[in-house]
């Protein structure tokens, strides 16, 4: 377990990288860090946030899609999710499914598209998968951009746990609210849905419901049983939080200049479309 100082000090320099768009070293290439730590550091950071005006709104739950845990690790593949707090101030809603972003400030940029809870209802701690889907108040389609501070995207699981979950920003689309016939299926309505990702009317890519933990819901649960573990520092989910539950394919570059649109089949979910400057 780190010392709040030394927790303070990784807070503060991530934070001054991200102020000042500036790239440095991954934390774990200068000291031995363990997974725990890097969950001090995230505490340190939200204080911070926090005293600084920012409002928690929510959680972001990262690499929760298997296909692409063998890409990312240096010293070995990340294997797990982590998650990191939401803030009021970079996450908004896209008019009519529709916007600009810029991304100016934003360091290696990338874009991943997903799914987004809102918790009607507090968890009950011994929840199971479907009295989880029975908390979801609405869910909705949206772009996650993600940020990276180290260069070229290298780092271990402890620097992008620290390092925000490398959450930039998220743009989310319509909210659908959801009947109780919905909420009893939908692990299974969302593990056979599909979103398919394309930039300037070109397919980048595509990925299933089921490669997100076995379905969206199920991450949701996991972040659960995360959380139960960690109730020393930081809160149980409660109703009102939105939950990003990670992307459902790898995350691509994006760049000035490009329009980017998703398509979702399965769901009645309507797709976005994000131009970027």
């Amino acid at each position: 377990m780190l010392m709040s100082t030394q927790a303070n000090r990784y807070a503060h320099l991530l934070l001054e990288a991200r102020a000042d768009a500036k790239l440095i070293a991954p934390l774990s290439a200068s000291a031995e860090l363990s997974i725990a730590d890097g969950y001090d550091i995230v505490k340190s950071m939200l204080d911070l946030r926090i005293a600084q005006g920012e409002v928690p709104i929510g959680r972001k739950i990262g690499f929760t899609n298997r296909k692409i845990w063998s890409k990312y690790g240096v010293s070995e593949p990340i294997q797990n999710p982590v998650w990191t707090p939401m803030f009021d101030s970079t996450v908004r809603f896209a008019e009519d499914n529709r916007g600009i972003q810029s991304l100016l400030g934003a360091l290696q940029p990338r874009i991943g598209p997903e799914v987004v809870f809102k918790l009607g209802q507090t968890p009950p701690p011994d929840a199971t998968v479907e009295d989880m889907a029975e908390c979801i108040e609405w869910m909705a389609h949206a772009f996650e951009i993600v940020v990276c501070p180290f260069p070229d995207w290298k780092f271990e699981m402890v620097d992008a746990i620290a390092a925000y979950g490398l959450h930039g920003s998220l743009i989310v689309g319509e909210p659908k609210m959801l009947s109780s016939a919905t909420r009893r299926n939908l692990p299974a309505l969302l593990a056979n849905t599909s979103l398919s990702l394309s930039c300037n009317d070109e397919l980048r890519s595509a990925g299933f419901g089921s490669d997100v933990l076995g379905s969206p819901v199920h991450a949701v649960w996991h972040l659960h049983q995360m959380l139960k573990s960690q109730s020393e520092q930081f809160k149980p989910l409660t109703a009102g939080e939105i939950i990003t539950t990670g992307t459902w394919t790898d995350v691509c570059p994006i760049a000035p200049g490009e329009t980017w649109a998703s398509a979702c089949s399965g769901v009645l979910l309507p797709g976005l479309t994000i131009s970027f400057v």
